[in-house]
C-alpha cells in the first residue's frame, strides 16, 4: 500500500526513535540449526540421496529470533528464557552475545537439552539450495512448579519495570505460559506498557495481553472455524479473538495476502503485502512482524501505524533465506520505497 511522504515521514521518525526503548522479551528460546550440503551422488544402500557437507550454523529461533529482530531494529532488548547447557544453548548465548544483547535473564539449564531445529539443505555447488527434511530436538516442557519458572519471573520483575513494552512468545516449552502473564500483571511489572503476544498452540488461554499477531490458520484453529477466503469470517474471527481475550489490538497475518490489523471500536483495516507475493523463505517471519510491531507500539505509534510497520519488515524478511532479521536502515528504505511507488 503506497503512502504518502508526510506519512513516510512520520513513519521514519517511529522508526528511529527504536533506540530510545527497551523491550523486555519473555520466550521460549530455540536454536535454528542449518545444515548446507552438496548433492554427491545416490546412496547403494538405499534410493537416497548422499549429501557432502559443507557447513553448519546455529541462531536464535523461536522467540530468540524476535529478540535478534528487535536488536537488528536497535531496541534495546532484555530476553528471559531457558536454554540447556550444550553446545547449541552455547551457540544461541554467542549470538546474543555477538549483537550486543543482555543475556542476564537466560537460565542456562543443567541437564536440560536446547530445543534444536536442524533445517537440511541441499543443493548443486552453483544452484541455490532447497530444504530436503527437517529434524527437531526438542525439550521436555517445564511444569509450572519447576524451580526455572520462578527463577525466570524473577529475571522479568528486573527488567519489565524499566521497559516499554513486553513481548511473549510462547512455542509451548514452558518458559512464556499463561500463569506466568497472569503473574506479572498482578505484580504490575507491565502497568500501563504494550504487551504483545505470539502463542502458537494456545493464544486464547492468556488473559492480560494487550495485543496479539497470530497467523490466520492459528486463529482458526484457536476458534474452531473455516476462514477460508472469506473475509466476512476473517473480520468477524478477529473481533471475537479481541473480545474473548479482552485485547486493545489484533494483528491476523495471511501470507501472500498480507495482514488484517483489528482495533477495538474500529473496523478493521486489511494491509496488501509488501513487496513480491512469492516468498523465498517464510521461517521466522512472524517473529519478525512481532518485533516491530512491539517496537512500534513502544515508541508511541498506534495501532494501524505499527501493523503498517510490520508489514513492511515481514515483506522484507520472506525475501531473505533461513532464519533472518530485517534492520532499522532496511525498514527506513521500504518506507521510502512505499512513498515513492505512491507518485508513479
Amino acid at each position: 500500500m503506497p503512502i504518502g511522504r508526510q506519512t513516510a515521514e512520520q513513519w521514519k521518525a517511529f522508526v528511529k526513535a527504536f533506540p530510545k526503548v527497551s523491550v523486555t522479551v519473555l520466550a521460549d528460546l530455540v536454536a535454528d540449526e542449518f545444515v548446507f550440503g552438496e548433492i554427491s551422488r545416490v546412496s547403494r544402500e538405499a534410493p537416497v540421496l548422499i549429501l557432502k557437507h559443507r557447513e553448519t550454523t546455529v541462531v536464535p529461533g523461536g522467540g530468540g529470533n524476535a529478540v535478534m529482530n528487535l536488536a537488528s531494529l536497535g531496541v534495546k532488548v532484555f530476553p528471559v528464557g531457558v536454554l540447556g547447557d550444550d553446545e547449541t544453548g552455547a551457540s544461541v548465548v554467542d549470538a546474543f552475545r555477538k549483537a550486543g544483547i543482555s543475556t542476564a535473564g537466560i537460565l542456562r539449564l543443567k541437564g536440560h537439552i536446547t530445543t534444536t531445529k536442524s533445517r537440511i539443505l541441499a543443493g548443486m555447488s552453483h544452484n541455490s539450495r532447497q530444504q530436503v527434511v527437517r529434524v527437531d530436538r526438542e525439550a521436555e516442557v517445564l511444569p509450572d512448579g519447576h524451580a526455572a519458572v520462578a527463577k525466570l519471573l524473577k529475571a522479568v520483575g528486573k527488567v519489565a519495570v524499566s521497559s516499554q513494552a513486553l513481548l511473549v512468545s510462547d512455542y509451548g516449552y514452558g518458559s512464556a505460559t499463561p500463569r506466568m502473564l497472569a503473574q506479572i500483571k498482578s505484580n504490575g511489572w507491565a502497568k500501563k506498557k504494550p504487551i504483545t503476544l505470539d502463542s502458537r498452540y494456545r493464544m486464547l488461554e492468556f488473559s492480560g495481553a494487550t495485543a496479539a499477531t497470530p497467523n490466520e490458520p492459528e486463529v482458526e484453529e484457536a476458534l474452531g472455524v473455516t476462514i477460508g477466503a472469506s473475509d466476512k469470517r476473517l473480520f468477524e474471527a478477529g473481533e471475537q479473538v479481541i473480545k474473548r481475550m479482552g485485547l486493545e489490538s489484533l494483528v491476523v497475518t495471511r501470507g501472500r495476502d498480507g495482514m488484517v490489523a483489528f482495533e477495538r471500536g474500529k473496523k478493521p483495516m486489511p494491509i496488501p503485502v509488501f513487496g513480491s507475493d512469492q516468498a523465498v523463505d517464510v521461517t521466522g517471519a512472524g517473529d519478525t512482524v512481532i518485533a516491530t510491531f512491539t517496537a512500534a507500539l513502544a515508541v508511541g505509534a498506534d495501532t494501524a501505524t505499527a501493523a503498517q510497520l510490520a508489514n513492511l519488515a515481514g515483506g522484507i524478511v520472506v525475501m531473505k533465506r533461513g532464519t533472518a532479521t530485517v534492520s532499522r536502515d532496511e525498514l527506513l528504505a521500504a518506507i521510502d520505497e512505499s512513498a515513492a511507488a505512491k507518485k508513479q
